[in-house]
């Protein structure tokens, strides 16, 4: 029995009961509404949405963390590794199995996904995300050149192919992280400036790229060079009010909550060490 979501720990209120499932359940349920998928006439959204469920609770519609998403990714690659190597359902499980190894066995699959995907000529939107998920590798391993030129080649390509809006603002997301680990705080906050407005309109307040995009600039602000008392007093405002946002979307648990919470101490400190609006200038 395990617990790998928000559910049973959302509003900022604990119910044990909720959110505990077999992982056998889980793996049985997605196999048992992919073959279904599979067999039936049904629409490219609801196939890609039967297919969530290899990685997605059903209830509260977050992702499976930890050792719940590593178990699931291994069982969807056990499901369809006797597929052709052309087969999509093989081809999408090789992307679930990498959330299941170390990071180097990680980078190694994802390279040989982007060989088997070149080769057998698939859309370069599946390439990206491979390479999206080849820069997350690095970022793990340190290599922070590596990183910041993959973000740059996957965000420029991304939105050079019209990729969906989702998938565009991860990519200007992690771009931006990227440029602030680099310590290009100034590039980073100018980028976020014009992508707040647009990622707002197009995925709304309560989404994670969105909350996620805020909570870099907030970094920024904090983070660039000649930053001031205002700066980093708008940037705890920021966080604050993502903090209420995350415990009531995600629960106080949750490792999203947490992570702003991190974010957000870091920022109270800085601003009770400033004491006038010039002393970090």
């Amino acid at each position: 029995l395990v617990r790998g979501c928000a559910c049973g720990d959302r509003d900022g209120v604990s119910s044990p009961e909720l959110g505990v499932v077999h992982v056998s359940c889980l793996a049985e349920q997605a196999k048992i509404l992919v073959k279904e998928s599979l067999e039936t006439n049904l629409s490219h959204e609801a196939k890609n949405e039967r297919w969530t469920r290899w990685h997605t609770c059903s209830l509260c519609e977050q992702l499976h963390h930890g050792v719940v998403g590593h178990a699931l990714g291994w069982a969807c690659w056990k499901t369809y590794v006797g597929r052709p190597e052309t087969d999509l359902a093989r081809r999408t499980a090789m992307q679930n199995l990498a959330s299941g190894l170390g990071v180097e066995d990680k980078v190694r699959i994802l390279e040989a996904q982007i060989a088997t995907e070149t080769r057998l000529g698939a859309p370069e939107l599946n390439i990206l995300i491979a390479k999206n998920n080849i820069a997350n590798c690095y970022d793990r391993l340190g290599r922070r050149e590596d990183v910041l030129q993959l973000r740059r080649e996957v965000y420029a390509r991304s939105v050079a192919i019209g990729s969906p809006d989702a998938l565009s603002f991860s990519y200007a997301l992690s771009l931006s992280m990227a440029l602030v680990e680099a310590n290009y705080s100034a590039e980073a906050k100018h980028f976020l400036c014009e992508q707040l407005p647009k990622a707002r309109r197009a995925l709304g307040a309560e989404d994670q790229a969105f909350i996620k995009l805020r909570r870099t600039y907030a970094r920024c602000l904090c983070d660039a060079d000649g930053a001031t008392r205002d700066d980093v007093v708008e940037a705890t405002t920021i966080l604050e009010e993502l903090s209420r946002m995350t415990r009531r979307v995600f629960g106080p648990s949750h490792s999203f909550t947490e992570d702003n919470d991190n974010y957000l101490r870091t920022a109270q400190g800085s601003s009770s060490g400033s004491t006038s609006p010039s002393s970090k200038k």
